[in-house]
């Protein structure tokens, strides 16, 4: 082979090779921010839930003054849900969170004239659907951190990303334990 066909193939492979770099660090930079726009998507659904969930204790309190323990067990998990940094600890307070609102609506169902007032079914609505959506977000959020997870490991992904170094994998914002036991078991039906 001659000198300018060596020198062909050199720069050829070259310019594979920065071809190659270039689009992994652009699908890892892609993926990267999908999964901060999904986890913005869950943080502006638990503020919702957040800002509706005093409403639902003052109409709640209004009937069923002297349940102060579980106000006390809401308002703490707002504050915790409204603190979480990381993925872990807003998992974990979400958790939190989904047992104070089961109580809150548990003591609804003592009180049925609690549970025909209009203002606290129109609150009741409104939280299944942010429910719903943070349900979706989740989803969202945790296909984008498998799909980057992967990456961050696939070649040549993760070679670029040992040259670079700055995408980490991602927490999975996961059901907690008890929860997982609840939905892996399979519900009693009794005629």
């Amino acid at each position: 082979m001659s000198p300018i066909g060596i020198i062909l193939v050199v720069l050829a492979f070259i310019i594979l090779l920065v071809i190659i770099i270039v689009g992994a660090y652009n699908s890892l930079v892609s993926l990267n921010e999908r999964v901060n726009e999904a986890w913005s998507d869950i943080t502006v659904q638990l503020k919702y839930r957040a800002d509706l969930i005093p409403n639902v204790v003052e109409t709640v309190k209004g009937y069923a003054k002297h349940e102060k323990e579980t106000f006390e067990m809401v308002t703490s998990a707002r504050s915790a849900v409204m603190g979480a940094k990381t993925v872990k600890q807003a998992a974990d307070a979400e958790n939190a969170m989904q047992n104070a609102l089961g109580r809150i609506f548990a003591i609804a169902e003592a009180y049925p004239e609690l549970k025909a007032n209009t203002n606290f079914q129109t609150l009741q609505t409104q939280l299944q659907d942010v429910e719903d959506k943070i349900q979706a977000a989740r989803r969202f959020y945790n296909s984008g951190a498998k799909e980057l997870n992967t990456k961050i490991m696939t070649f040549p992904s993760n070679i670029v990303n040992n040259m670079f170094g700055h995408f980490k994998k991602r927490e999975y914002f996961e059901v907690a334990e008890a929860e997982k036991a609840k939905i892996e078991k399979a519900p009693e039906v009794k005629f």
